[in-house]
């Protein structure tokens, strides 16, 4: 897919920001907390870089973008494909230059119980959460290190610090998500590059329609992807590593590793965290197949049944 230009109007009542002509490339970028993010990085003055596998879905996005008056060049990008990584960012390179922030947001999730989610939905989990962005961050992380504001982000899960029952692999992924983040960090920090910075999004459930019979923990609600994209954008422009939200999030790691099992398995029924995904059917429309887009993460159809449920994008 051809690049989309837009210009570079922007609102002058919009408050300075330091990300005013950075480049930002976004991965599953055209619906959900992708485009969330890229509406409101264009807010701050950013130059956007939209990626996804639904071309016509990322070609309407980007449309819709320009037409608001940002600069926005579009790519197809299937995040499980090196080669295809490879031939983005040259052409990427050729059209505009390297980019300044990546926001790794694509991503996937398969919903019901272990034994009967079939193999091969398992290990595409693993494919586009984990491998892909491990594969998108190798390729333009040259970009990062030679910016002068490079900036990586990662938007992993909630359920990356506790288990999820309904689904094991995702939040799996999601753990290897803030472990790989968490070790670059580290080694941009022992390099003494902590110029380049790192910022790891864990939010909980987010309402973007791809949620349908889940339950947020109690004594909170579904987040709105423009809030969660504003403070995503307000913690890059901070460097600030974390964003945890809501607030039960920012206490999940606590309750983890600071109390006993048992007693973090009860305080995790209390909440309904542990039967927060027990009604979960998933995203209602039929997409793609192998579209890694959505909230951060993707959907293809797939008929739901009491305990066989459709795969769908999702942070929780």
């Amino acid at each position: 897919m051809g690049a989309l230009r837009g210009n570079t109007a922007r609102d002058d009542n919009r408050r300075p920001s330091s990300l005013a002509l950075k480049r930002v490339l976004i991965t599953g970028g055209a619906r959900g907390i992708g485009l969330a993010l890229a509406e409101r990085f264009a807010a701050a003055g950013a130059e956007l870089v939209l990626t996804d596998i639904d071309a016509d879905a990322l070609e309407t996005a980007a449309e819709s973008l320009r037409a608001g008056g940002s600069r926005c060049l579009a790519y197809r990008l299937d995040v499980t494909d090196p080669e295809n990584i490879a031939t983005v960012r040259e052409a990427l390179h050729r059209d505009a230059g390297g980019i300044d922030v990546l926001v790794n947001n694509a991503g996937i999730v398969h919903g019901g119980l272990f034994e009967e989610v079939p193999l091969d939905q398992h290990l595409r989990t693993y494919r586009i959460n984990v491998e892909g962005t491990v594969a998108t961050t190798h390729a333009f992380f040259p970009d990062l290190l030679r910016s002068p504001a490079g900036h990586c982000v990662f938007i992993a899960s909630a359920s990356g610090f506790i288990g999820l029952p309904g689904g094991s692999t995702y939040a799996s992924s999601k753990w290897a998500t803030i472990g790989f983040a968490e070790s670059i960090r580290a080694e941009l920090a022992h390099r003494d590059r902590e110029d380049v910075g790192v910022t790891i999004v864990c939010p909980s459930y987010v309402d973007t329609g791809l949620f349908a019979g889940a339950e947020p923990p109690k004594t909170t609600r579904m987040l709105r992807p423009s809030e969660l994209a504003e403070k995503v954008v307000r913690a890059v422009e901070k460097k600030r590593v974390w964003v945890m939200e809501p607030w039960i999030v920012k206490i999940t790691p606590l309750i983890k590793h600071g109390l006993p099992t048992r007693v973090g398995d009860i305080v995790s029924s209390v909440f309904g965290a542990d039967s927060s995904m027990d009604r979960w059917t998933g995203h209602l429309e039929t997409t793609p197949e192998d579209r890694d887009s959505a909230d951060s993460d993707a959907s293809e159809p797939h008929e739901s049944t009491p305990t066989e449920r459709r795969e769908n994008g999702a942070d929780a």
